[in-house]
């Protein structure tokens, strides 16, 4: 297993998992339990720590896929560029979670707003991987691409992208 494998693999889980700690989260804000809020809390820590290695193995994977036919080398910088954003604010959501955590089982009188605090967070986290995963989609999926910003093929030489519309027109 490879960097591009590693990357692809590891991948969906910062995203698929802060939405699930989210939900859980508004969960156990609307039934008052601190025992759910704790488990979305633990859930926003582990994606913190899995993203980890998801932005580390980024960079061996665009090595391997940059120079690939259909390849999207605009896509690939903005990707890189907001996970770079997204890693911050997963990391600072992480330890945000920890103190919430703390502050719950301390029963510090402003636990509520801290973990209130952490849900706005976690909200924007997400939205923010969800765009990264998106943009990471695009890199080798054009048909999800904006056909007006995005060329279709930009590593390609004339020839293939001829026969790419070639196979265009007779999908049509």
């Amino acid at each position: 297993m490879d960097a591009v494998h590693l990357h692809l693999i590891l991948t969906h889980f910062p995203i698929v998992g802060t939405f699930m700690a989210v939900g859980i989260l508004a969960y156990g804000l609307f039934v008052k339990k601190d025992t759910i809020k704790k488990v979305a809390l633990v859930v926003f820590v582990l994606m913190a720590i899995i993203t980890i290695p998801v932005f580390l193995t980024g960079e061996g994977a665009e090595e391997t896929v940059e120079h690939i036919a259909g390849v999207s080398e605009n896509i690939i910088e903005e990707h890189e560029e907001l996970a770079e954003k997204a890693i911050w604010l997963i990391e600072f959501l992480g330890a945000f979670s920890l103190f919430a955590l703390f502050a719950i089982r301390k029963k510090i009188s402003s636990a509520k707003t801290i973990v209130i605090v952490t849900f706005i967070i976690s909200i924007i986290t997400f939205g923010v991987f969800a765009e990264v995963g998106n943009l990471g989609g695009q890199i080798r999926h054009s048909e999800i691409r904006k056909s007006s910003s995005q060329p279709v093929i930009e590593n390609s030489n004339e020839t293939e992208f001829e026969e790419y519309k070639e196979e265009k027109d007779d999908d049509d």
